[in-house]
């Protein structure tokens, strides 16, 4: 198909920006044309159809005129897995954990950990074969271009096209360093753009089907030995589209949604109103930890007790290198030490998977740590 509608060219799929306000219609369709009545169309189709006719004016309907050089440019967004493509520019991942904060979290979350039901940008690393695959941009996206093209054409929601360069550099340098793929001090540019390759880079393959798969074809379907009846081999729930409500009410053994844990008071020390206090400023750490009966890993371990325990003490639990190069140095997360992890985490432990910025207030501070608290025994 050709990427030219009367001059103008056509959208790529996720863009929010509106196509030129007057378009022909298709030929054959059966759409009014804008500020014509009833009547006076059948005229015009009349009209039209004998136009139509006419070889001399089959590929001209009259209506718009050439795109000038800067509207195509305006359109032509494309980018290459080489790099092809890319504006000059650069970003870096605190910059990009920045703009991603105030332009992205609130779909994808502070971490690409995704809120709610919409896209996770960030692990799902080694779950391509199981029968709930994470599909993320370090598990499952081929070329990088596909993610810098997409950030650039479509993103933010609502807003489309609204990010400069060097934005759309930063926010995908931070998506890549949420997926353990470069370093904190990682900058992306169009001079290092090449040097990336995401992890699932291999794992697609060319769709020959046309050749590989025409011994298949047949003129006529085949009508003979049937299947007697048929079953259902999977649902919907497995896939995620179905909605909670209606999943839990299908399943049986749905897992019942969590309510918040009210917390344990451990000691007759502690602060009812720090430990509330504490709880309320936790919300910025549940998008990836979890504490209270029933706790389980995310993208953060669990903290029940983490107060006195040694560092990477949850089993099971993915630690980065630098948090098991802590934990073999002896690491115990006292207060102290966990006060200064939580102010500056980068800071604090160079290389710490944990890309969240740190608590600027040291009431914030001692108010988590009294919360956490009253999960510890």
């Amino acid at each position: 198909m050709s990427k030219y509608l009367n001059g103008v060219k056509m959208g790529v799929e996720g863009s929010s920006r509106p196509r030129a306000e007057s378009v022909a219609p298709a030929r054959g369709g059966g759409r009014a044309l804008p500020g014509l009545s009833a009547g006076r169309y059948v005229v015009a189709a009349a009209i039209f159809s004998l136009a139509v006719v006419s070889p001399a004016a089959a590929e001209k309907f009259g209506l718009g005129r050439p795109a000038l050089p800067e509207e195509i440019a305006a359109w032509d967004l494309d980018v290459a897995p080489d790099g092809t493509g890319l504006p000059a520019g650069s970003g870096d991942v605190f910059t990009g954990e920045e703009v991603f904060a105030e332009k992205c979290a609130v779909c994808h979350g502070d971490f690409a950990e995704g809120v709610g039901n919409w896209p996770k940008l960030a692990g799902g690393q080694d779950t391509l074969d199981h029968d709930d695959p994470l599909k993320t941009v370090g598990s499952y996206w081929p070329y990088l271009s596909t993610t810098w093209d997409y950030v650039n054409r479509s993103m933010p929601f609502g807003d489309a096209q609204s990010l400069t360069a060097d934005e759309v550099y930063a926010i995908v340098a931070y998506i890549l360093y949420s997926n353990d793929l470069v370093d904190d001090e990682f900058v992306l540019s169009d001079g290092t753009f090449a040097d990336v390759e995401l992890p699932n880079a291999e794992g697609f393959i060319l769709d020959d089907r046309l050749e590989a798969e025409k011994h298949f074809w047949n003129p006529e379907p085949c009508m003979e030995n049937c299947k007697d009846d048929v079953e259902i081999t999977m649902r919907a729930m497995v896939l995620d589209v179905t909605p909670e409500e209606e999943s839990a009410a299908a399943s049986g053994d749905a897992a019942p949604v969590e309510e918040a844990e009210e917390p344990v008071e451990v000691a007759a020390v502690l602060d009812p109103e720090l430990v509330a206090k504490g709880e309320k400023t936790f919300k910025k750490c549940k998008a990836c930890h979890q504490v209270g009966d029933g706790a389980k890993s995310k993208t953060g371990p669990i903290l029940n007790g983490i107060i006195g325990a040694p560092a990477g003490y949850v089993e099971g639990f993915r630690y980065s290198k630098a948090m098991k190069a802590a934990a073999e140095g002896g690491l115990v997360w006292d207060e102290a030490e966990l006060a200064a992890f939580l102010a500056k985490p980068k800071k604090y432990m160079k290389g710490t998977k944990m890309s969240f910025a740190g608590l600027k207030k040291e009431g914030d501070i001692e108010a988590v740590i009294a919360y956490l608290k009253s999960y510890s025994q």
